[in-house]
């Protein structure tokens, strides 16, 4: 069965080339999201198998949303892969200890972010 991803990023730009590659280049199924508000609407009413979560967002951060996403039985088991420009060694840690499954650092790589989401979430059939 295809796999379906919700991506969530405020710029346009960066939801578009995301989708584009994964669906293209990994063969899944994507949603978007424009905003955090608009991805803890999405994530409880469709079946997603993981969630590409941009950190710098406007009124409600990556790290918001990902505290709301673990706080709802329905979404709290979807794997969470962290967007980030910023990136501290430190981060990395507490990114770990907060469950998060990765994290893929901005510029990313088009062509291979897919291999990188797959190897994230073992999904490496």
């Amino acid at each position: 069965m295809t796999k379906k991803i919700l991506i969530v990023d405020d710029e346009e730009r960066i939801r578009e080339l995301v989708q584009a590659c994964l669906e293209d280049i990994g063969g899944w199924d994507t949603i978007t999201a424009a905003s955090g508000v608009e991805c803890l609407t999405i994530a409880p009413a469709q079946i997603i198998d993981a969630i590409l979560l941009d950190v710098s967002m406007p009124n409600m951060d990556g790290f918001a949303v990902y505290e709301q996403l673990q706080a709802n039985s329905a979404t709290k088991s979807i794997p969470v892969i962290l967007l980030t420009a910023k990136v501290l060694p430190s981060d990395r840690t507490h990114f770990a200890q907060m469950g998060i499954a990765g994290l893929i650092t901005k510029p990313f790589e088009p062509t291979t972010i897919s291999a990188e989401v797959a190897n994230i979430l073992g999904w490496d059939d």
